[in-house]
């Protein structure tokens, strides 16, 4: 094979300008293909699809969404600084981005397996998983400490 490839063509990952057969035990094959130039609007396009995506098919994503969108009512009603408006509005990021990596990185890892079990698929899996869970977890804690004295000081 041609390791030169023509100027119309791109590299479409790292390991391309090296490898040019599949990967032993992946079943990744590295191969040259014609990438075109995306505008913005066409990028902005791809992830609100990726985003309704997630949305159709991950109902802990939509979990997610309603929990965020509850507690962002809640900070209204009980009037949030806008310090306090950070660090929830991070908490709230950071469990709808690691959700979405989370089903980015299950069905990237569904993939390349398919169908048969396999050890590393499953940890991986787990893994990202666990990385959900630590981010609700930090979540919840910088909620409770953002909104308890608020909800002390109200009677709730």
């Amino acid at each position: 094979m041609n390791m030169n490839p023509s100027p119309e063509f791109k590299v479409t990952n790292r390991l391309s300008k090296f490898q040019t057969k599949a990967l032993k035990g992946t079943g990744v094959l590295v191969t040259w293909k014609p990438v075109a130039q995306r505008s913005w609007t066409q990028a902005l396009r791809c992830a609100m699809q990726g985003l309704c995506d997630a949305w159709m098919g991950e109902p802990n994503f939509r979990v997610h969404v309603y929990a965020g969108t509850s507690i962002t009512a809640l900070g209204f009603f009980v009037r949030l600084s806008l310090t306090e408006w950070l660090w929830i509005s991070f908490a709230i990021g950071l469990v709808i981005f690691a959700e979405l990596m989370n089903t980015a990185i299950e069905g990237t890892v569904d993939l390349v397996v398919g169908m048969r079990p396999d050890p590393l698929a499953r940890r991986v899996k787990d893994i990202a998983a666990g990385c959900v869970l630590v981010a609700a977890i930090l979540s919840t804690v910088i909620g409770a400490l953002t909104f308890f004295p608020h909800l002390i000081v109200r009677g709730v």
